[in-house]
């Protein structure tokens, strides 16, 4: 074996072993960061600790999850809006966000924020905490109206009851 050969092998060993240490790094945080993701799915902390900030945010018919997300990282919500929808799809609230205009906290969780927007999927409550009123916009009173007047007048209440409690204004039915 001459000289030629000794090097052209080494050099061969050598580049291996440089490769094999940048897909061992390269593995390693790939597997860092995909657990760390994972783990922030079902723990991440809220934006802010204590009292937080209440921001409104409104959630159209059209808005997917990621469009949500979008929105609450956008206002200071949620720090991740792709991490949001992957909280989202393993929830129970998965597919429930119902369309309207919410009060959410920076103190919030994102299931807290999530069982909020889906409040009423299931049941006619409206996801607004009963003492404190924190949640979704009404007008306050507890005869299941929903205002959609959030200036505080009562000119657009909705009451099933007044329509034949079939779920239809009293327009829709032509009264």
């Amino acid at each position: 074996m001459d000289i030629r050969q000794l090097v052209v092998s080494i050099s061969e060993t050598v580049l291996k072993i440089v490769v094999a240490v940048f897909v061992i790094m390269f593995v390693y945080d790939a597997s860092v960061k995909a657990y760390d993701y994972g783990y922030r799915v079902f723990a991440e902390t809220p934006v802010t600790l204590g009292d937080g900030r209440t921001i409104s945010i409104y959630v159209k018919e059209e808005d997917s999850v990621k469009d949500i997300g979008k929105s609450l990282e956008e206002k200071g919500l949620i720090r991740d809006a792709n991490l949001f929808v992957v909280q989202e799809l393993v929830s129970e609230y998965h597919g429930k966000i119902n369309p309207g205009i919410y009060d959410l906290n920076t103190s919030m969780s994102a299931e807290e924020m999530l069982s909020i927007m889906a409040a009423g999927a299931e049941d006619t409550d409206t996801g607004a905490d009963e003492e404190t009123n924190e949640g979704v916009y009404g007008d306050g009173d507890s005869d299941g109206d929903i205002d959609t007047d959030v200036s505080g007048e009562d000119s657009a209440d909705i009451d099933t009851e007044d329509a034949g409690g079939n779920g239809y204004t009293e327009a829709e039915n032509g009264n």
